[in-house]
């Protein structure tokens, strides 16, 4: 089976290496002004000097810490929210009509509010990322826990189990796949929106670094910037599904 294994991840390589290869040959021969366009070889010497001089990796840090605490923090408050609405009817019909007012606004929409309220600052980001992982995850943990057999619960609590061993023992463990969908969807989502909160009002970060480049029209380093926020956004949203199937894998 391994050598299977090996050759399916290959030969799904195989599209991203001719599609590189199109685009050094292209960029090399048939552009003109590569400072434009330039040959992703000219893109990894950036890359390089990049990571050498220490300037990428400052700016990456300065952007994953504020990813981590606004999706940390907007994921533990979505996922409370989520389990209270989904568990507590009451609760669901007094708080989800003002939730549906607010989760269609982007979470970028958020931001003149916040730079008001909070000003230039790490809080600003910070806040902006909560706003986008907390409503997903509550919709999603929600939906989960109500679309729960409801006959699961009435047997248990004939066998006598308390409303909190049927929280922990069925409503949680069958809400997991809509729970880690959110996670999942978000923690990619999160990387988006800090690029583009940065690019507005942050003087560090990859955001910031890529405005920079753009106003010195230095395409290399903009597509460094952008192939690390793909990267990221990967790394976050593979990370939860492995996470995922190492958990729910066994049911």
């Amino acid at each position: 089976m391994k050598p299977l294994r090996h050759i399916s991840f290959l030969w799904s390589l195989l599209p991203i290496v001719v599609f590189l290869a199109l685009w050094e040959l292209i960029a090399s021969i048939w552009v003109e002004n590569q400072a434009l366009l330039p040959p992703f070889s000219a893109v990894l010497r950036e890359f390089s000097i990049l990571m050498g001089n220490g300037i990428l990796m400052e700016n990456l840090l300065h952007s994953l810490v504020r990813v981590v605490i606004g999706f940390v923090a907007g994921s533990l408050a979505g996922l409370l929210m989520g389990i209270l609405m989904g568990w507590k009817e009451l609760i669901h019909r007094s708080l989800h009509p003002v939730f549906s007012l607010l989760y269609p606004i982007p979470a970028l929409g958020w931001l003149p509010v916040f730079m008001l309220w909070f000003g230039i600052g790490e809080i600003l980001p910070v806040a902006v990322i909560f706003m986008c992982s907390f409503f997903p995850v509550l919709y999603n943990t929600e939906t989960g826990i109500r679309t729960v057999n409801r006959d699961l619960i009435r047997a248990a609590r004939t066998l006598g189990a308390s409303d909190r061993k049927v929280l922990v023992t069925i409503l949680l463990p069958l809400a997991l796949p809509n729970i880690f969908t959110g996670l999942r969807l978000e923690s990619g989502m999160a990387w988006r929106v800090i690029i583009a909160a940065e690019m507005v009002a942050i003087p560090t970060g990859i955001g910031a670094l890529l405005m920079r480049a753009e106003n010195l029209i230095r395409m290399d380093i903009v597509i460094v910037c952008l192939m690390v926020l793909s990267i990221m956004c990967f790394s976050f949203e593979r990370f939860f599904l492995y996470l995922e199937r190492k958990i729910t894998g066994r049911w």
